[in-house]
């Protein structure tokens, strides 16, 4: 069979591992973010406890491999009585890892606002917490877009890794239909192609919220 007229048939089958990929990404960066909300407020804070907790945590995630993660979630957790599934145990791996990386983005967001900002805040009242959720927090999160949706884009890539746990996503639909065929180079060369239209796609869309979220222009 002719590689192009493979590619095209093998293609919906392709695209409904696109979308578990998809779905993968999100949920990742959902629970991602929320845990890394989490962690950079605690890297900030003023207990040193929890500091050397969300220390600790970061360099754990960010020092070993995703790869190595998946399996000590999917194989190593049922050694202590945990037992996921793979689709779960791959959105709660990815969401771990990703967490620790957007992390440090907020952190280092919030750390970057000018302490103008805290003062301004404290004149008129505010307490520490509600000057973090008003004042402080809004604006951080408006710095941090481009690293959070460089970390996106990372993740679609990532989730690929998750086929090692038998995960259906866009490289094991991949995978499953070379095992027939027997013609890896065209199911391969399609794969990659919709992971650059993904990352392409999620560019533009960064892009775009950038410049809705950029500050005026000073005249």
């Amino acid at each position: 069979m002719d590689p192009f007229e493979l590619a095209a048939q093998s293609l919906p089958i392709l695209l409904q591992g696109t979308v578990l990929t998809i779905k993968f990404a999100l949920l990742s960066m959902v629970f991602g973010l929320a845990l890394g909300i989490v962690i950079a407020l605690m890297g900030i804070g003023k207990i040193a406890v929890f500091r050397g907790i969300a220390r600790a945590y970061v360099s754990i995630m960010r020092g070993t491999p995703l790869l190595v993660q998946i399996f000590v979630v999917y194989y190593g957790l049922p050694g202590m009585g945990l037992s996921l599934e793979p689709t779960p145990a791959g959105v709660l791996t990815l969401s771990l890892n990703v967490g620790a990386y957007l992390s440090e983005s907020m952190r280092g967001a919030l750390l970057g606002m000018p302490r103008g900002q805290w003062l301004a805040a404290y004149s008129l009242g505010l307490t520490h917490r509600q000057t973090l959720r008003y004042v402080i927090g809004p604006q951080a999160l408006r710095m941090a877009v481009p690293s959070l949706g460089n970390s996106l884009i990372s993740l679609i890539k990532d989730t690929s890794l998750v086929s090692v746990i038998t995960v259906t996503e866009l490289l094991r639909s991949a995978q499953e239909v070379i095992a027939s065929t027997y013609q890896p180079l065209p199911l391969y060369l399609a794969a990659a192609a919709i992971y650059w239209v993904l990352s392409t796609v999620l560019s533009a869309l960064q892009r775009h919220v950038e410049q809705r979220l950029a500050l005026p222009a000073k005249h």
